[in-house]
């Protein structure tokens, strides 16, 4: 074993390199990144002095490897992903004459680190209308290289945009949506290779994340303020018809409109007045069965035994969309996260944000295409 020198013209690493030649050739090499401080965010680069490279092996502690590729010269190797930051990194480099060559570096600790919450969670199966979302817990400046990391792939080659938004609670969000509702059975993977990429001002990525899930069957629920009807329709057939009480219209308390994507099913849920600004004469706070969430800011499908009265007549409610106990337990039985709910007529306090729910189908497809990063 004999101590190699760097590449003249290039930085000397902080670990000795060293060779075992059966050629009695001594492979001179070089990386970029040296040391125990070197700077995250950047491919690792491996240079030959002379000869050819036939493999390189660039390590983490966790033991796994770095993609990259043999410049077709032999004389470089380049890492297709980036170094991440706080990362101890061994490098091992074997040349077409029969050498080999190792080298040590770690990269510099992060000053934050960035984190995501993805959905839909693994393995799910979503109704048709359920977009992908990625919400970040810090911001992302550097919104465009973060997108450039997201990979989705379908099974039906489904034409969609990601789209940037801020989530209902202020955070930076990013979700892929499809041109139209997704075709029942499509199936949905999402790579999102993050590791070593610096979102900006909210601190850096130090892990990849990925989820698949299913599409389910096609089903609609079709809310008509006017009629005061909720109709479920699957497959483009009719299914049944409810009479509903929706929201009180001309002020707050009136219903959104638009579409909606059914959130999550939550059973008995404590609604409390003040959690959606209703205070004095509008003030309540009940125990509601068979609630299914539509927004963030709390607009529901549930049952609203004590407004029966005014089902099928007359909106009456303080945003939700009520039904009887019987009704209600059906249609929780029969929809699933993802489910569109389109409102329709008038007496609507227009359509809820992107970023309040899966707000996002409100959007024409230009509109939604625009928002994002690589347009």
């Amino acid at each position: 074993m004999r101590t190699l020198a760097a590449v003249a013209g290039l930085v000397v690493l902080a670990g000795a390199l060293t060779a075992c030649s059966g050629s009695g050739q001594d492979p001179e090499i070089s990386v970029n990144l040296t040391g125990r401080d070197a700077k995250a965010g950047g491919p690792v680069k491996v240079t030959l002095a002379e000869g050819t490279l036939e493999r390189v092996a660039v390590t983490d502690g966790k033991g796994e490897q770095m993609p990259g590729r043999v410049a077709e010269d032999g004389s470089t190797w380049i890492s297709g992903r980036r170094a991440a930051p706080g990362t101890t990194y061994r490098v091992r480099a074997v040349t077409g004459e029969g050498g080999s060559a190792k080298a040590f570096f770690a990269t510099a600790e992060p000053d934050r680190v960035n984190k995501v919450t993805l959905a839909p969670v693994l393995r799910s199966t979503v109704g048709i209308a359920q977009p992908l979302s990625i919400t970040f817990d810090h911001p992302v400046g550097n919104k465009a290289a973060v997108e450039k990391q997201l990979k989705v792939t379908t099974s039906a080659r489904t034409t969609g945009s990601w789209g940037w938004i801020k989530n209902y609670d202020g955070r930076d969000r990013v979700d892929w949506r499809p041109k139209k509702y997704w075709r029942p059975g499509t199936k949905v993977r999402l790579e999102a290779r993050l590791n070593g990429v610096d979102s900006g001002a909210g601190g850096w990525f130090v892990r990849d994340y990925s989820t698949r899930f299913t599409v389910g069957g096609r089903q609609v629920v079709r809310v008509d303020l006017d009629s005061k009807r909720a109709t479920l329709v699957r497959d483009g057939v009719w299914v049944r018809t409810l009479p509903v009480s929706a929201g009180t219209p001309g002020g707050q308390k009136a219903s959104w409109g638009g579409t909606s994507v059914l959130m999550s099913k939550e059973g008995t849920v404590n609604m409390r007045s003040e959690t959606v600004g209703l205070t004095g004469g509008d003030s309540y706070d009940k125990m509601v069965d068979h609630s299914m969430r539509l927004t963030w800011s709390g607009m529901y499908a549930h049952a609203a035994p004590w407004n029966a009265r005014y089902f099928g007549n007359t909106n009456h409610s303080s945003g939700c969309i009520g039904m009887s106990d019987a009704d209600a337990g059906w249609l929780y039985g029969q929809v699933r996260p993802g489910d569109p709910f389109e409102v329709t007529g008038s007496g609507s306090k227009g359509a809820p944000a992107p970023g309040n729910g899966y707000g996002e189908w409100n959007l024409s497809w230009r509109e939604w295409r625009a928002r994002s990063a690589l347009r």
